[in-house]
């Protein structure tokens, strides 16, 4: 394995042998395994990449899809059937809540315990212990046995233990989102420090966590690699993996070249090709040809537009000023109650703000077949950085908990921000009045 690669996954298949009765497992072995008492499940399947050192990756798929196996394999807890797994580095993980602790043990107790296991001296971690005590301020329950914890506690111990314990490699699963505001954001604070430096495994459902934290990402489903890439990509393929799953077989997954021959054979047909509202000539898809998602057949997203108040496209934003963003749609077959929605996304793909039709429009609508619909959202823009911004646009059918997306676009329109002004943070906003007096 080269000198620059912090872990090496060539192969790597791991199955399970499923007994529907305990006594199953006697029988297989007094017939020295001539007769098969079992099924096989195979949780992971011919999986393969590489991790250089100092990249963050992250790890995302469908429950089932294999993600916990594979950590347990890196991690050395779980042998593989085939392939193998390289790592060059000292390696810590955060799997499972309170993964490794004896329940017997005092939380101090453990800590010790865990640093043994990693190969630290009891010098070296009486070095550490305030430290970590520290991290995972818990209090006086540091001295109790670790089965009066709480899920929350356990976690702030464990990953107080491996941000003391001078890893190389760190292996972080969904454990975080157990920890209350104040603790998870603590653990962001170390893991973007440790991110300057070491390696980062990082497993969420948490798309935007993902797409904070990761430079690539990995999509597995039903045990194999479906997508490696940027975190961009490989989120977007995840979410359409989701609804496609959810929707089985009423979804058509389409990229950017299918998209660009759908267009065309829009513009073959002048009912669609463009109409009239409000004495405007609207061009569909002029914005969309670039644009990748999915859609039922059932609706279908024709235009979006940003204007200003005379109804004119906006070339640039600045920030601040008063903007409608109209959304038109058709429906192909007859919808009850669309909801009409959208988000601005920033360069890595994180939501930065959006809405819906929904909260605003009672009763539902319903739409007959044939039928477009347009959607008005008029607000003031945000103070966003300069640079490029995306706005991911759908139509769906129910409610915000209960809901079908019948469209979804990615990077419908491009937004262009250019200010003299600062701004600070993802999304500032504008204010009527800052002041600053001595009143003493």
């Amino acid at each position: 394995m080269r000198s620059d690669i912090a872990i090496s996954v060539r192969n790597l298949t791991k199955t399970y042998r499923i007994f529907n009765h305990p006594a199953d497992r006697i029988k297989q072995a007094l017939t020295l395994g001539r007769v098969h008492f079992h099924q096989e499940f195979t949780a992971l399947q011919d999986v393969s990449f590489e991790i250089k050192k100092g990249e963050s990756v992250g790890i995302i798929g469908r429950n089932g899809s294999g993600k916990s196996t594979l950590l347990q394999l890196i991690c050395g807890i779980l042998k593989p059937t085939s392939g193998e797994v390289q790592v060059n580095g000292r390696i810590s993980a955060l799997l499972e809540l309170g993964s490794g602790f004896n329940p017997e043990f005092t939380g101090r107790e453990n800590i010790y315990f865990q640093g043994a296991v990693l190969g630290f001296t009891q010098s070296q971690m009486n070095e550490r212990i305030n430290d970590i005590v520290a991290f995972a301020d818990i209090g006086e329950f540091i001295d109790q046995p670790i089965r009066t914890y709480s899920s929350g506690m356990s976690v702030r111990l464990a990953f107080a233990v491996i941000a003391h314990v001078d890893a190389d490699i760190l292996v972080v699963d969904e454990a975080l989102s157990v920890g209350d505001a104040f603790f998870t954001q603590k653990c962001m604070r170390f893991l973007r420090n440790f991110m300057k430096t070491g390696t980062v495994l990082f497993v969420s459902h948490d798309t935007n966590a993902i797409l904070s934290l990761c430079n690539s990402a990995i999509l597995l489903n039903k045990g194999s690699t479906l997508l490696a890439g940027s975190t961009k990509e490989v989120v977007e393929a995840y979410m359409q993996l989701s609804h496609q799953e959810i929707c089985v077989n009423t979804v058509n997954i389409f990229s950017v070249d299918a998209n660009k021959h759908l267009n065309q054979e829009k513009q073959n047909s002048q009912t669609i090709d463009s109409s009239i509202y409000n004495g405007t000539t609207v061009s569909y898809f002029s914005q969309l040809d670039k644009s990748s998602g999915w859609r039922s057949g059932k609706a279908q997203i024709l235009s979006v537009r940003l204007l200003n108040q005379d109804g004119q496209d906006i070339p640039m934003l600045h920030g601040g000023e008063l903007v409608n963003l109209e959304i038109i749609a058709s429906a192909i077959e007859e919808l009850y109650s669309p909801i009409i929605g959208w988000f601005v996304k920033d360069r890595l793909g994180q939501s930065l703000f959006g809405e819906h039709t929904y909260t605003y429009v009672n009763p539902p609508l319903q739409v007959n077949a044939g039928r477009k619909i347009k959607a008005m959202f008029n607000f003031n823009m945000p103070l966003l950085p300069n640079g490029e911004f995306a706005i991911t646009v759908s139509i769906a059918e129910g409610n915000p908990l209960e809901h079908i997306q019948h469209h979804w676009l990615h990077d419908a329109l491009i937004l262009t921000v250019s200010s003299e002004k600062l701004r600070y943070g993802l999304v500032g906003i504008p204010f009527s009045e800052v002041s600053l007096n001595v009143v003493e």
